[in-house]
């Protein structure tokens, strides 16, 4: 690649590192934004409404790209998500601030799926693992520096800061991306929009997430409203399936699904975000919790997790462009999950901090080989008129996973959590205890001894509850990642042979 297009790339790759970022700084401050909002019971929607926002929209950006102008989509997604960052830091309250969550979400689905459908067009397949290089200069920081950040933020200035962090990151994104990335001319067409399809994935999206949230917690299973939303959502996604078969210019085309490595690299990325954001999003609570630690201490003995994801992918990155081969990667991804989800069931009330944050390093290593190699896989798979759709396809999966991944194992974690406590401290001292507001970890010095020691082991319980739901994810992705077959890795960025896009009305 040419210097300026390093330096272009280094712009694309700072705006993944905007949603990179967002998703693992806030996790060490939700405790101290529900100390200090308030609305414990909602603060799971603080990292739900932002990815049921950002998986909704994440095939509509990508296809709005194809369609429209991929850079001026990507740069129309980044101010968006500036926007919603800089409502979200001024916040005054738990609905506020999911909302403008919301709206970052609206953004966020619009980065990754806008940056890898420019690299793969300008880049191609073989050779995009030399782009680790440079994603080796940013990913530390996001992987790594994301929650020691957010801790550090949080302990010395105000968790406010972890939303406005987000705005000079952005600006600089802005400013390279306008100046130094230029693609090739498109081809002038009449756009086909797809709202149906759009507007039914919308819905199947958000009915899947409240359903897997809501269910036999804030009503029972077999209330109307969880009953109302299972049947929403499989007749959203039946209607959509419908839809995009008979669309011009389908949000997901079915097309991409003709290949086998694809539609395996799709279910791999759903399970993988589900047990990613589920892992990094609870295990600083057991860390400031049981640990004692400070966001920013809890941030730190999260380090080997994510070195592991960030060696994963810089090593495999390497690898793949060296040789070609990948198949092998998804599936010791896999195993290393499966190893590493069952390994941090050893955690308990007494276990040594130094121990607890080194069992974190198999799960983090086995997430990121799987992340690196379905993403490959992905744009390996799909002609560069379906990039930005392929990308968009890869995004969302992931998105939706990590979505319904934490409202579900959440789920699991608050209910394990609060049968524990109740069994230790009896129905009504553990209801006035949630009911007070001193469930954050600054209050757990204050309370009582044999309070304090239950909660701890409340939260631990709470934590194996959701480490054997991301166990039984991660045996189910190294099962079918037996399944992928090794295809050559295209060396240009033309369309196959014999795949040419069906011709579209040219604009008068």
């Amino acid at each position: 690649m040419t210097r300026s297009l390093h330096v272009g790339v280094f712009g694309l790759l700072l705006g993944m590192f905007l949603a990179m970022l967002d998703g693992l700084i806030v996790g060490t401050a939700l405790p101290t934004i529900a100390g200090d909002l308030g609305g414990l019971d909602r603060l799971p929607w603080v990292v739900t409404a932002y990815m049921l926002a950002a998986a909704a929209t994440t095939p509509i950006w990508g296809k709005v790209g194809d369609l429209f102008g991929r850079k001026a989509t990507f740069v129309s997604a980044i101010a968006l998500f500036l926007a919603g960052s800089g409502l979200a830091g001024l916040s005054q309250d738990m609905g506020q601030l999911i909302a403008f969550r919301a709206v970052q979400g609206l953004g966020a689905g619009g980065l990754m799926v806008g940056a890898l459908a420019i690299i793969g067009v300008l880049v191609p397949p073989r050779e995009s693992g030399r782009l680790q290089s440079m994603i080796g200069v940013i990913m530390p920081i996001a992987y790594v520096g994301g929650p020691l950040l957010g801790g550090l933020l949080t302990d010395y200035l105000s968790w406010r800061w972890t939303f406005y962090v987000n705005l000079p990151v952005g600006a600089v994104a802005l400013l390279i991306i306008s100046t130094r990335v230029h693609l090739p001319p498109a081809e002038r067409v009449r756009p086909r929009i797809d709202y149906g399809g759009a507007a039914l994935l919308t819905t199947a999206i958000v009915a899947l997430t409240l359903l897997a949230g809501w269910a036999g917690t804030a009503y029972a299973w077999t209330s109307p409203q969880v009953l109302a939303l299972g049947a929403l959502s499989v007749l959203a996604l039946a209607g959509f399936v419908a839809v995009e078969r008979r669309a011009a210019e389908p949000v997901i085309p079915p097309r991409l699904f003709a290949d086998r490595g694809f539609t395996l690299a799709q279910v791999l990325s759903f399970l993988v975000g589900a047990a990613m954001v589920s892992v990094t999003n609870y295990l600083p609570q057991y860390m400031q919790f049981v640990q004692g630690a400070s966001p920013a201490a809890a941030g730190m003995l999260l380090l080997p997790l994510m070195f592991g994801m960030l060696a994963a992918q810089l090593v495999t990155g390497r690898l793949i462009s060296r040789d070609g081969r990948y198949r092998r990667y998804p599936i010791l991804g896999g195993a290393l999950m499966t190893a590493g989800s069952l390994a941090l069931l050893l955690l308990d009330a007494s276990t040594p901090a130094p121990a607890a944050s080194a069992l974190t390093l198999l799960i983090g290593t086995g997430i990121g080989l799987v992340m690196q190699s379905t993403t490959l896989i992905t744009i390996n798979g799909a002609d560069p008129r379906d990039m930005g759709a392929a990308s968009g396809t890869v995004t969302l999966l992931r998105t939706v996973g990590g979505s319904l991944g934490i409202a579900v194992l959440g789920t699991l974690y608050a209910a394990r959590m609060r049968t524990d406590l109740t069994v230790r401290l009896g129905p009504e001292q553990a209801g006035r205890l949630e009911r007070s507001g001193e469930l954050t970890p600054g209050s757990l010095p204050r309370l009582p001894a044999p309070v304090a020691d239950a909660v701890r082991e409340a939260v631990t319980s709470g934590l194996h509850a959701l480490l054997l739901g991301a166990a039984a994810l991660a045996v189910v992705s190294f099962a079918l990642a037996w399944l992928i077959r090794e295809v050559p890795l295209r060396t240009g960025t033309a369309s196959r042979p014999g795949s040419e896009p069906a011709p579209l009305p040219r604009k008068a």
